[in-house]
């Protein structure tokens, strides 16, 4: 795999040819196209190449919001597109889309997008090579408070993170259920023990190995919508790591307040999958389509007062 990378003059020359589609692509070995753009915006260039199944990056100091990516260093970004070329692209394109649906239409192609990743080479390599762990933590994963002023729904694996297993979420989106019906007091949602939400858990990645039978339960079986029907009236307080799913569940709520030691991260690219909980809806909602699609790719870690910064956060506690 390489990337490609153009003047403004040459990304023009190549466009005005008949055949970039037998070009470019991760199938032709260039899953990226790095644009240098100087101060041109180049919105004729990123129009083009928005249309091929590569990411398209433009690199310069006032790039059009139309690229992929608009970034004034490439070099993490093109990283994580060289470590996971079909995951990058396809995430890329599903971002595209998403931004322009309607929300549960968004979460269907998100869907159907994570199922095709999750047949690929990429995440059998990752599978191979994560380790097996059996869970056997018992209690509630789910605890609801709704004695006072507001409703409490505290996310509880404490011992582990909160990492989500299908035992939470199914937990969650029960007392979720409950809460969108007839209900309008504020919602807290939090997690219990030294972390928020580390993400979804590792031990119950490819148990599923149909990916059309995996598809169908996120369809009947996701936390996404129910948050998203009380996310006017709900708020998420963030501590310790917020990771993957974390995250996506997280940005569907009307407010967010992080701790401090708060530490967000998207690892999904590298996994060779994509955002799978609601996150190509709910994340480019607070920080824009192209940032999202930067912060999978680079893989970088932000702290507390980036995530305010970028908007993913609202307020310190």
């Amino acid at each position: 795999m390489r990337i490609e990378r153009w003047s403004g003059a040459e990304a023009r020359a190549a466009l005005a040819g008949p055949d970039l589609d037998r070009l470019l692509g991760a199938v032709h070995g260039i899953p990226a196209v790095v644009v240098e753009l100087g101060d041109d915006p180049g919105a004729d260039i990123a129009d083009a190449l928005t249309r091929l199944p590569v990411v398209a990056i433009g690199h310069g100091t006032s790039p059009t919001p139309r690229w992929d990516v608009a970034t004034d260093d490439p070099t993490l970004i093109i990283e994580g597109i060289v470590a996971a070329p079909q995951a990058s692209v396809v995430t890329t394109q599903t971002l595209r889309l998403t931004s322009s649906l309607p929300q549960h239409e968004a979460l269907d192609v998100e869907s159907l997008a994570y199922a095709t990743l999750q047949s690929g080479p990429e995440f059998a390599a990752w599978l191979e090579n994560r380790g097996r762990k059996v869970r056997n933590d018992e209690g509630p994963r789910i605890v609801v408070d709704d004695s006072g002023d507001e409703i409490s729904v505290t996310l509880n694996r404490p011992k582990l993170r909160n990492l989500i297993d299908a035992r939470m979420r199914d937990e969650l989106v029960d007392a979720l259920r409950a809460i969108s019906v007839g209900e309008q007091r504020p919602v807290r949602i939090s997690g219990a023990g030294p972390a928020f939400c580390a993400g979804g858990d590792p031990a119950e990645f490819g148990t599923v190995t149909d990916p059309a039978a995996a598809h169908l339960i996120r369809s009947s079986a996701n936390v996404a919508p129910w948050l998203a029907a009380i996310a006017d009236r709900a708020t998420a307080f963030v501590h310790g790591p917020c990771v993957g799913a974390g995250v996506e569940l997280a940005a569907f709520c009307h407010r967010v307040v992080a701790e401090d030691d708060s530490r967000f991260r998207l690892p999904e690219t590298r996994m060779g999958l994509m955002p799978g909980a609601g996150g190509t809806v709910s994340i480019p909602a607070r920080i824009g389509r192209q940032r999202t699609l930067e912060w999978l790719l680079s893989g970088v870690e932000l702290d507390a007062a980036t995530a305010v910064e970028w908007g993913l956060v609202d307020e310190l506690a």
